[in-house]
């Protein structure tokens, strides 16, 4: 009996077969690439921590785009985003851009047989503005706009202000064009708070958060039995808890369940608790470490003092704690609120939000990792 192919994708940026919890935002989006007028969802950012679907979120928006007539480019924010901006605008549409010689004829004549002269024709002086400017003029003639999508923002970086800054203008003047972008909360906050780029602070804004048991429960079921197979009604339901909301561990703990027999049509219950344990051990070191090195010891103290409740933690109780003022923590519950580690459960109190993150701590005070 030949194996089922697995149909999970926990690897980065592939789009799964059900995208759970995302449903409002892409048929936002939808609506807005289908709309003869501009719609305020056409400049989106996005933000949420490692692991909860932003890359695949674009990716698949960018898809949703290229449906209805669009051009889509896509890249992250590093040096040389610009010019790769332009190439893969040339590149993707091809099939609608004019393609003038960059040379120009200078002059016939007749020697003994032929003499053809050719000589370099004058470029204007231009700039990325003004090239991209003539890029949108042609693919608005062909009646089609194009999408930007940037991953990993990053406002320190000149080309992610300078691309933002000429967006604006490009919205301005009323041109077929959308910019989706998405990043750490950190690094999207801080975006929004450049005085360069204060027009952003107007983009529609979405976060990426825990998504509800029902729809992970819903979206695993799909995903297994448009594939041929099956799943055990308690395995399934202990997948789901263990997930915990988190989109790359429903994907990561799919994939590893489906592996553990994947000859028999029924994914057990064993099947499941295989993949978990597996999947628990890939997020610590995929997600759960890196997020943690990012952390300053003023924020490992903070979440170290969440520890002490079982579930939920007052601000108050807090600063009691760590001995620091309210002004203080508020920076601190601030900054783990954007590395999506903690979230507000109400006024004046948190829980940790990213799945086995309060595990993950606990383990290493235990292990007398922590200072």
């Amino acid at each position: 009996m030949a194996a089922y192919e697995n149909p999970f994708t926990p690897s980065f940026g592939e789009i799964p077969a059900h995208l759970a919890g995302r449903k409002q935002i892409i048929e936002n989006l939808n609506r807005a690439f289908s709309s003869a007028r501009r719609k305020p969802e056409l400049t989106t950012i996005v933000s949420g921590a490692r692991g909860t679907g932003k890359t695949t979120l674009l990716t698949l928006l960018a898809h949703k785009a290229e449906e209805r007539g669009w051009i889509s480019v896509s890249t992250t924010a590093l040096p040389g985003m610009l010019d790769d901006i332009e190439i893969r605008v040339r590149k993707h549409a091809a099939h609608l851009l004019d393609h003038e010689s960059s040379h120009a004829l200078a002059g016939l004549g007749i020697p003994q047989v032929i003499d053809v002269r050719f000589e370099k024709a004058e470029q204007p002086a231009d700039n990325w503005r003004s090239r991209m400017e003539g890029l949108l003029d042609q693919l608005e003639a062909h009646g089609s706009g194009l999408l930007i999508t940037v991953d990993e923002v990053d406002v320190e970086l000149d080309e992610m202000v300078q691309l933002a800054a000429v967006y604006q203008h490009f919205v301005r003047e009323e041109r077929k064009v959308a910019l989706l972008m998405a990043g750490l909360p950190h690094h999207v906050s801080a975006l929004l708070s450049d005085k360069t780029v204060s027009f952003l602070r107007r983009a529609q804004t979405e976060q990426l958060g825990r998504i509800a048991d029902f729809e992970i429960e819903d979206a695993l079921l799909k995903t297994i039995r448009e594939n041929g197979r099956d799943a055990n009604p308690d395995g399934l339901k202990r997948a789901t808890e263990a997930i915990g909301g988190f989109p790359f561990l429903m994907q990561l703990v799919g994939y590893r369940s489906w592996d553990a027999n994947p000859k028999n049509e029924l994914i057990s219950y064993d099947d499941f608790q295989y993949g978990i344990d597996l999947a628990r051990s890939e997020l610590r070191e995929r997600i759960l470490e890196a997020t943690y090195r990012e952390l300053s010891p003023q924020d490992v103290r903070f979440a170290c003092a969440m520890l002490e409740d079982e579930r939920e933690s007052r601000i108050a109780d807090l600063v009691a704690r760590l001995d620091r003022s309210s002004a203080q923590v508020a920076q601190y519950r601030k900054r783990l609120i954007d590395a999506g580690i903690i979230g507000q459960r109400g006024r004046g109190v948190v829980a940790f939000e990213l799945p086995y993150f309060r595990d993950f701590l606990s383990e290493k005070r235990a292990n007398g990792e922590l200072d």
